[in-house]
């Protein structure tokens, strides 16, 4: 077998987009390297397909015709933790952020290429089981080991000392290991509900944290980074 026929594994997509072309052209590429793809144009159509397959990914354009995209991320949400990948149109990104926050996993920004679009589904899939814990619960990505019962992280063997909210901002991070989480959610998580609109708390924070996670690393390989989305989130990716 080939390694593209391989990659799908007979996984079933449901892939929502209302431009044929973009349809027939993804789908194609995405059978090719072994997935099941079912296509819907609207949202109607979408939720069929959803509701009749109960799929193992879902591929969504937010610019349906009949309703907004984000109503799709929702009714899934309601019942299922199914990986959703958004397709986002440049300069939409107030979307982006809703469609994280309704819960969707990560995004794509047209336009795309199909490399692109495969390593994201790749990510995706790895991520639906979760973040890698240890037998004790600490969670650990790259070389980053966090034991959230002590509120200790080491890079390696090395201990890095993080003030509380240091703390609690990686740890949110890593829980959602690969996936983008938004400004808005890490704020409320990690400072509550009254601080949604202090942006610059993050930035300052995310600063700090990364040079503490480096310089418990000399060799500057701490196997994972905290990345920036402008304008939507950050996400502690494994290197």
């Amino acid at each position: 077998m080939s390694d593209a026929a391989h990659e799908g594994s007979g996984l079933r997509v449901v892939f929502v987009e209302d431009d044929e072309e973009t349809r027939r052209l993804v789908a194609r590429n995405l059978e090719a390297h072994g997935y099941h793809v079912d296509l819907a144009a609207d949202g109607a159509a979408a939720m069929a397909r959803w509701e009749a397959r109960r799929p193992d990914l879902v591929l969504l354009d937010l610019g349906l015709p009949d309703v907004d995209g984000l109503e799709i991320v929702r009714y899934i949400r309601r019942e299922s933790t199914t990986p959703i990948l958004v397709l986002s149109a440049r300069g939409r990104e107030e979307q982006k952020v809703a469609a994280l926050d309704l819960g969707a996993d990560d995004y794509v920004t047209k336009p795309f290429g199909m490399s692109e679009l495969h390593a994201r589904l790749r990510a995706l899939l790895r991520r639906s089981a979760g973040p890698e814990r240890e037998l004790d619960g600490a969670l650990v990505v790259g070389r980053i080991r966090i034991d959230t019962s002590r509120h200790e992280v080491q890079v390696g063997e090395a201990p890095v000392h993080l003030t509380p909210r240091e703390f609690e901002l990686l740890r949110v991070l890593a829980a959602s290991r690969g996936r983008v989480v938004t400004h808005h959610r890490l704020l409320e998580a990690v400072w509550g509900r009254g601080y949604t609109d202090e942006g610059h708390y993050l930035h300052v924070y995310v600063s700090q944290l990364r040079r503490k996670l480096d310089a418990a690393d000399p060799g500057g390989d701490a196997g994972a980074v905290i990345v920036s989305e402008p304008g939507v989130g950050y996400r502690l990716e494994s290197s």
